[in-house]
């Protein structure tokens, strides 16, 4: 149908221009795509940055810094997430051709242990369960910050691991000390009877969503708050660790 005629059927004739900018404001509302909290207009722009780090780099480079922390919360979104992190990340390299003519990613375990895996399964439809482990980091962001913010007003702003003070701009909230984010959220998940009954709200341009039921969310914080135990690492430290 053409524009205008979609204007004509609500009962009044709108300018082409603004039909339009309204079409493609809807369009671009439904096609944002998000890794960890990285947001991109679109699917093929997240992969567009993903690739920029694959092709950067020669076979056998290990990442670091932001790309590391880019491919890491992709690996997170993976459909076989847990088997390919295993007993934790040490470090992400660029790795050979597995099948055709272009590189990939590898996972290099905390143990040594090794495994492929395929940036464009993880660009695909995340799984439920990842799709609200996004929403559940969302829910405890504010608490997360409340912690950040507290031991920076104690003057206890150290490693919790090595003792080193920290910056500001190179520190991470960590769950390395207790259960892991992921225990966590899938201990909540099972207490709920499974993802399935947990709704959320569409993302949205300030964020992932949230949960529809707000009591739910209270529930979330409340079991979360008993379970985790927070401490704090420089940004390279905690690359080895479970995300949080």
């Amino acid at each position: 149908m053409h524009p205008n005629a979609l204007a004509q059927s609500a009962g009044h004739i709108a300018p082409r221009n603004n039909v339009r900018q309204g079409l493609d404001q809807k369009v671009d509302h439904m096609a944002k795509f998000w890794i960890g909290q990285r947001e991109y207009r679109t699917k093929a722009a997240a992969g567009d940055a993903v690739r920029a780090v694959l092709h950067k780099h020669p076979v056998g480079t290990a990442l670091s810094g932001d790309e590391f922390d880019l491919v890491r919360d992709l690996l997170d979104m993976h459909h076989e997430a847990e088997q390919k992190i295993g007993v934790g990340v040490a470090s992400i390299r660029v790795a050979p051709p597995f099948m055709g003519p272009h590189p990939g990613f590898e996972v290099v375990r905390t143990d040594g242990s090794v495994i492929d895996f395929s940036y464009r399964s993880c660009l695909q439809t995340p799984s439920l369960r990842s799709q609200v482990h996004n929403v559940m980091r969302v829910e405890i962001d504010d608490l997360t910050t409340a912690y950040f913010e507290s031991r920076l007003a104690q003057e206890t702003f150290v490693s919790d691991l090595s003792g080193v003070p920290l910056r500001t701009n190179d520190t991470a909230v960590s769950y390395f000390q207790g259960p892991s984010f992921a225990q966590i959220a899938d201990g909540f998940g099972a207490a709920e009877t499974g993802w399935e009954a947990i709704k959320l709200t569409p993302s949205t341009a300030h964020g992932l969503g949230r949960f529809v039921d707000r009591n739910q969310s209270e529930r979330w914080r409340t079991y979360w708050a008993a379970r985790a135990r927070l401490g704090l690492l420089t940004k390279s430290e905690n690359r080895g660790y479970p995300r949080p």
